[in-house]
């Protein structure tokens, strides 16, 4: 069998220009990557517009579907429905860094930041890369979620890149993957859902690719894990949207992204920390109170069905783009994640 050059197309729905979270007006994406030796991990940052996220706040929700995990600043997202910062992807030990490191980069666009004015919610999910990655070395720095952000651009470079590096998924290489769809609404313009992952679960035996129950086959030619081995991995699953919606309807979208995640193989298991936050782009809620709220009419309830179905594709697009695009690592005591691309030729 000869491998395709890209995973399958999910769904009837068409993708935007790139198929990446960046077909969404304003989104943009950066990677910094630390791939040395043992050290096989890094940083990627998610930025919903090009202005001050603290003074220009998106619309946003999130879901825990699974909740082993170590992020920071979901319980104030519940809350008050907003971004406060850029979102931020990372290896577990590099949470409490990356979270100082955007603290200082509001700090520096806001010197009254925890004064005169609020403090700032930091953004930070992580996934435990710690099979590839010598997770004790801590060796992101807060220069490394800088350099992330500076690299921020439309153009997203998939698989093991940035956070991506040095995660797993179904015991082959995983990483970041993308992937967007958009969506006629009845009577409404077109809408654009992008989709992007930090995919580092499932063991092999589960993997289901585009419906084909794929995983049980090639497993028969490699080492997989135990059945009874409990899940150690997560994902991370970012949805953007230009749809008007409120931080309720962005759950109920983060909601959906689990379908997607399930079609893949997925049991949300045990140790596995399965996340989804959505964000809208359609408009900004100010810092100030002072300042006049936006004044825009939220998209109907009975039009989401169109959007859902987005999410759900695009969701289990992103994982199988991950998939597809990751290249074979390997990393600390000479552990190896072999890519899914090169299982496929023979």
């Amino acid at each position: 069998m000869t491998a395709p050059d890209s995973a399958p197309h999910i769904g009837s729905l068409p993708v935007g220009a790139r198929n990446a979270i960046t077909d969404v007006a304003g989104v943009t994406v950066g990677h910094h990557t630390l791939a040395d030796g043992a050290v096989q991990t890094g940083v990627t940052v998610v930025r919903a517009h090009q202005g001050d996220p603290f003074r220009e706040r998106v619309p946003a929700a999130a879901v825990v579907l699974n909740g082993f995990g170590k992020s920071v600043g979901l319980v104030q997202v519940e809350e008050l429905g907003v971004l406060e910062t850029p979102i931020a992807l990372t290896n577990t030990f590099s949470v409490g860094t990356v979270a100082t490191a955007q603290i200082r980069q509001c700090i520096a666009a806001n010197p009254e930041t925890g004064r005169s004015l609020p403090t700032v919610n930091p953004l930070v999910f992580e996934c435990n890369d710690g099979f590839l990655n010598d997770i004790q070395r801590m060796a992101v720095t807060e220069q490394d979620y800088l350099l992330a952000c500076e690299r921020a651009g439309v153009e997203v470079e998939q698989g093991s890149v940035g956070a991506g590096r040095g995660m797993s998924c179904f015991e082959l290489k995983g990483g970041i993957g993308t992937a967007s769809r958009l969506v006629a609404l009845p009577g409404q313009c077109v809408c654009t859902v992008g989709v992007l992952v930090l995919a580092n679960f499932g063991k092999l035996p589960q993997l289901v690719l585009a419906g084909e129950a794929l995983g049980t086959r090639l497993a028969q030619g490699l080492r997989a894990a135990p059945a009874s081995e409990p899940e150690k991995g997560s994902i991370i699953l970012l949805l953007a949207t230009d749809a008007p919606l409120d931080a309720r309807q962005l759950r109920r979208l983060a909601l959906r992204a689990g379908a997607g995640l399930a079609r893949t193989g997925s049991v949300f298991g045990h140790g596995s920390g399965d996340i989804a936050l959505a964000f809208s782009t359609a408009y900004t809620v100010p810092l100030q109170a002072t300042q006049p709220m936006p004044a825009l009419a939220m998209l109907h309830d009975g039009l989401l069905d169109g959007l859902f179905q987005a999410v759900a594709d695009g969701t289990e697009q992103a994982i199988l783009n991950a998939l597809f695009r990751a290249r074979a690592v390997t990393g600390r005591d000479g552990h190896q994640r072999r890519a899914l691309a090169d299982l496929l030729v023979g």
